[in-house]
């Protein structure tokens, strides 16, 4: 049962009588039935539709924590505090810590994106037997993207990101920002790009690496180690022979993009 405090990540609180009615205008998933100690994976969207913050919702009895990357926490603070107007809320940081545990019989609200996951712990008194780096590794495995690394704010769809087939979108609640996009992105199927696991030979490519089908662009390296990497990829391009910096390359689907993509 591996624990690691995850340092990359950092907690707002929202809460005053607003709260669900504010989150469920702005998020992509539903905080409307949210129960304290659940938690959910959502995205802050630009009105354009592209991603600008990843989220974890964690309900709380009084409100809830949102589950963001340290280093654009208070970019979302003051976001938020934009978004309220005259809304009954209250924003602050919150200063718990944010654990990842996975392995049998981890502890914790489970990973909405994936059962392999493993669980989100939040607090202080936590017994970690794990790095951030072993968890790193623990999700590039399963193939899922990092959502704050891989999914860069102002440029990537959250589609492209497979929010859609990791539970990060309710394409059934009501509207919220950038909602317009993504719904039509999914509705007419003009998936064009996905984030997808690539496998190589040697040391980890540099961010931004062409990956070529041939002499044609099939998508860039996002982030990675040594032999395995997440990519965006072209869909209509991904089938053949692939080489990255000079090297041979090949697609791992992971099944539950299988399962999930149909």
């Amino acid at each position: 049962m591996p624990t690691a405090r995850l340092d990359s990540r950092a907690l707002l609180r929202v809460a005053g009588p607003d709260w669900r009615a504010f989150l469920q205008g702005l998020v992509t998933q539903d905080v409307e039935t949210l129960a304290a100690g659940e938690v959910r994976f959502a995205a802050l969207l630009a009105p354009q539709g592209r991603v600008m913050f990843d989220l974890f919702v964690v309900g709380e009895e009084d409100g809830a924590l949102l589950d963001v990357a340290a280093d654009r926490r208070d970019a979302l603070l003051s976001r938020l505090t934009l978004y309220r107007l005259r809304s009954k809320v209250e924003i602050a940081r919150d200063e718990r810590g944010v654990f990842a545990s996975w392995g049998d019989l981890a502890e914790g609200a489970p990973d909405p994106r994936l059962p392999e996951l493993g669980r989100r712990i939040y607090g202080e008194a936590v017994v970690q037997e794990a790095t951030e780096d072993g968890y790193d590794l623990h999700r590039l495995a399963l193939g899922v993207p990092d959502p704050a690394r891989d999914a860069i704010p102002d440029k990537t769809y959250p589609i492209e990101a497979n929010w859609d087939l990791l539970n990060g979108i309710d394409f059934r609640k009501g509207c919220f920002v950038g909602q317009e996009t993504t719904s039509r992105m999914k509705r007419r199927g003009i998936i064009k790009n996905r984030m997808l696991p690539i496998a190589f030979e040697g040391e980890a490519l540099p961010f931004g690496a062409e990956v070529l089908n041939g002499d044609l662009r099939a998508g860039e390296v996002l982030t990675g180690r040594d032999g395995r990497a997440m990519a965006l990829l072209r869909l209509d391009r991904i089938e053949g022979e692939l080489t990255v910096d000079g090297r041979p390359a090949r697609v791992e689907r992971p099944g539950w993009f299988v399962e999930r993509d149909g």
